[in-house]
């Protein structure tokens, strides 16, 4: 069967090849302008025949497609469907530090939350509050800001903060818990009951706050379980979640929930300078502000499309470079809830060649994989991924791999944990 499922896939050619079509329809339409006759034989001639060859290809996948089909209904084969949820391919696990001065526009949200957190519900043992919105809203953020605020931490005897991945098993959560908090877990333990007995030993008669970040399941029983497993903290314990499904806040049966609405115009603007711009530099380029006010009403107050498109313009100052990313035609992308956030894609499609490839390379890892910068700069190398330009011949391959990680951490798609 893994045959009969490697042969439905594309080939990595037909891929590679349209999205070479795609990048060189690109660059005519840029630099072609006076090279007409050019352009025009290109969209007669060789287009043509360049589509013709893709048709086959695909003509030819279908074919295999239909291969498979048949097979299915010889050997009575039958179709298993599973829900699964699709997450964005740069969310990284996420952790609790934050620089306090980065957080801009969110003092009412975090109040809001602080209020419910400090006043729980009288009647329950153990709360929750459910913090909700659309991936790049800033849920984290706002969670983080809560997390270290100091009235916050004076009031829980014990903070603990796990970053949720898809698979919402029980027994890794209360391993992530244990560790947070600071206890023991033996690397190769899986016994329930010993897990269990070291948790409620930590959480015992202690006021708690966990937070748990980036939550997708919405298996009510799950969630009982791992409430039940929890429930030997003292009263006024709290679990804070983000998630960006309001079903799973459903289920949860919080006793608050707080929707995180996009940042003011000004709070964007703010946002934006401060990724675009060392400090104060942005009084020295009067000229490029009037491009930013324009890139900022297009991000809609998204806050990871306004830092995203910030570092994507740090410390370039040509007002060229700026119109471009103000003017392309990624913003005629519809933005829908779960889809690609329109200032991400730009950030991809704005990428150099070497860094697309070595961004690409890391579909090869599990989500919220944690990697160390030398282990995945010498796979880059192995790969043949890192290439030394005219103007690096003189540094060596690895020092340029960490050239390329500290310029995808600077566009939002790696994060860095330390």
């Amino acid at each position: 069967m893994a045959d009969l499922a490697s042969a439905a896939l594309p080939s990595l050619d037909v891929v590679d090849e349209i999205e070479y079509k795609a990048l060189r329809k690109q660059a005519i339409t840029k630099y072609g302008s006076t090279s007409t006759k050019v352009r025009h034989f290109f969209s007669s001639s060789i287009a043509l025949s360049s589509r013709l060859k893709l048709a086959h290809k695909i003509k030819d996948i279908r074919e295999r497609l239909d291969g498979i089909n048949a097979d299915k209904v010889q050997f009575n084969l039958t179709e298993r469907h599973e829900e699964v949820h699709v997450n964005p391919l740069w969310r990284e696990k996420t952790h609790s530090f934050i620089d306090p001065s980065t957080v801009i526009g969110r003092h009412g949200d975090k109040e809001e939350i602080k209020k419910s957190l400090m006043h729980p519900n009288p009647t329950r043992n153990l709360n929750i509050i459910a913090i909700v919105g659309l991936g790049g809203m800033g849920k984290t953020t706002l969670a983080k800001a809560v997390y270290n605020d100091e009235s916050v931490v004076n009031h829980f005897q014990l903070r603990m903060w796990v970053c949720v991945i898809e698979n919402f098993r029980v027994t890794r959560l209360m391993k992530d818990i244990l560790k947070s908090a600071g206890g023991r877990v033996d690397k190769n333990s899986s016994n329930e009951d010993i897990l269990l007995t070291r948790l409620r030993e930590l959480l015992k008669n202690k006021r708690f706050l966990l937070v748990l970040d980036d939550v997708w399941n919405e298996n009510r029983n799950k969630w009982t379980e791992l409430r039940d497993l929890l429930t030997g903290g003292s009263h006024g314990s709290v679990i804070v979640v983000t998630t960006r499904s309001r079903r799973v806040a459903s289920v949860l049966d919080p006793i608050y929930t707080h929707s995180v609405e996009g940042l003011s115009k000004e709070e964007s603007f703010s946002l934006f300078v401060k990724c675009a711009f060392k400090e104060g530099e942005d009084k020295l380029y009067p000229n490029l502000l009037p491009i930013a006010d324009e890139i900022v009403k297009k991000c809609k107050g998204v806050p990871l499309a306004v830092k995203s498109l910030g570092g994507l313009l740090y410390s370039k100052v040509d007002e060229s470079e700026w119109e471009l990313v103000k003017g392309n035609e990624i913003w005629e992308l519809e933005e829908n809830e779960g889809g690609i956030l329109p200032a991400l894609q730009l950030s991809y499609n704005q990428m150099p060649i070497h860094l697309k490839r070595c961004f690409a390379y890391c579909v090869n890892f599990p989500k919220d994989h944690l990697f160390g910068n030398i282990d995945l700069i010498e796979q880059w190398v192995a790969h043949g991924l890192i290439f030394q330009m005219s103007t690096n011949k003189k540094k060596e391959l690895e020092d340029i791999g960490d050239l390329y990680i500290k310029e995808l951490m600077s566009i939002c798609f790696f994060q860095d944990l330390q």
